[in-house]
């Protein structure tokens, strides 16, 4: 049987990265304390408080509800992209969880967070250290309770900021367009 090409594109991309992952987690791991757990689980249970906590810091901005457009358009292709990988890749998460709908690459906890900061931090530049400093901890905490490998961390900043990055040329182009008058500006070369 022949793999479908996205699992044997995801294959060849994680098999190097497995040595990796064992060295990380290894690491992580041998930091665990039942105090630092309890912190962990917080940090990882509350992740999505993180996403809404970006769209409200995003309010305050005088370009709030511009900065908000911007994040749920940073974050939809990410979680279709998250979404997509995870049940493609059917990768089993470090403690051994095999459920294919909720596999271990990559991390959408991580992704959102990672998300909501590359856009918010961007545009609200006063709140970029918390943002990413809470994203970094959603990460971390995703590897320390074991439930991801490094590389699907990594693999969700990667994702984030592409989303970032589409949403700035998305918001790039409609705001050329709206100074043109509502019609699009001429392609420019790259």
């Amino acid at each position: 049987m022949i793999p479908s090409r996205p699992l044997a594109i995801a294959l060849l991309m994680l098999w190097p990265l497995q040595g990796f992952d064992d060295v990380c987690r290894t690491a992580v791991q041998s930091w665990r304390s039942p105090g630092g757990d309890a912190v962990m689980r917080v940090v990882s249970d509350r992740s999505r408080v993180l996403v809404f906590a970006g769209a409200a810091l995003a309010l305050v901005s005088p370009a709030g509800r511009a900065v908000l457009a911007e994040t749920l358009v940073a974050l939809a292709p990410v979680n279709l992209a998250v979404e997509g990988l995870k049940y493609g890749v059917a990768r089993v998460r470090p403690d051994g969880d095999r459920n294919r709908r909720n596999s271990s690459f990559p991390s959408s906890h991580a992704a959102n967070a990672f998300t909501v900061a590359a856009v918010v931090a961007r545009r609200w530049r006063p709140s970029a250290l918390v943002l990413w400093v809470g994203a970094a901890s959603v990460g971390l905490s995703r590897m320390w309770l074991d439930r991801h490998w490094a590389s699907d961390v990594l693999m969700a900043l990667a994702l984030a900021l592409a989303g970032a990055w589409f949403a700035d040329r998305v918001r790039a182009r409609w705001l050329a367009r709206r100074a043109n008058g509502g019609v699009a500006p001429p392609p420019t070369a790259a």
